[in-house]
């Protein structure tokens, strides 16, 4: 009867803590960390060159998003002109609500058909950890893209939306910190959708190394 009393009360304490915490960092808010915008995010990334200016959404769109930065761009293989495209949302907070917006809900609701749901793994070109990202191929008006994407923020890589909200939860608490985003890479398929995913894979390998410093660890 006792252990269980005992048990009781460290229940009630650690909840009661537990309690505290969150309302301090409530009080206290989100901390700080240093990024650069997006729009600095590098215009080569090895044989890749920047194609045009970068894509600005309309009102509509962004105020959808409610991204705090982001960037849409194409990339040029300088190798063999194949054109891809290349996106990071970004969110400085997501205890407002703002989050980063699933494929899996947008694409569908703007026409687009997914199919071969999977994963791929990436290794970032300057030797870092590799990672697990989404793969999907995309439909829409006689178009067949190759979709691949992941979720980043505060040092975090995965492929998972879930696991990713129950990181951001973890480090609101932690860290004072639920910034984040979803990186997206998209690429035609031409020949064969081994080559497309050997081309997503390649683009993200490189763009990787450089997302920190836009997507703080």
């Amino acid at each position: 009867m006792r252990s269980r009393s005992w048990h009781f009360w460290a229940l009630v304490v650690l909840l009661l803590a537990g309690g505290a915490v969150v309302n301090l960092w409530e009080h206290v808010g989100e901390a700080h960390v240093e990024r650069r915008s997006l729009k600095d995010f590098p215009s080569q990334l090895g044989a890749w060159r920047q194609r045009g200016a970068d894509e600005k959404f309309d009102a509509e769109t962004e105020r959808v998003l409610r991204a705090d930065d982001y960037l849409s761009r194409d990339f040029r293989r300088e190798t063999d002109g194949l054109v891809s495209n290349f996106y990071v949302g970004y969110y400085a907070t997501q205890r407002n609500g703002a989050t980063y917006h699933s494929p899996l809900n947008c694409l569908p609701g703007s026409g687009w058909v997914m199919s071969e749901p999977g994963l791929i793994r990436i290794t970032p070109a300057d030797g870092g950890a590799p990672f697990e990202a989404n793969r999907y191929i995309i439909e829409s008006g006689g178009q067949r893209n190759l979709l691949v994407y992941w979720y980043q923020g505060r040092g975090r890589t995965v492929a998972s939306e879930y696991w990713g909200k129950v990181y951001t939860v973890l480090d609101s608490v932690s860290r004072r910190r639920s910034d984040g985003s979803m990186v997206r890479v998209v690429v035609p398929v031409g020949k064969s959708e081994d080559e497309a995913l050997r081309t997503a894979a390649e683009l993200a390998s490189l763009a990787a190394p450089q997302l920190p410093s836009f997507v703080p660890n």
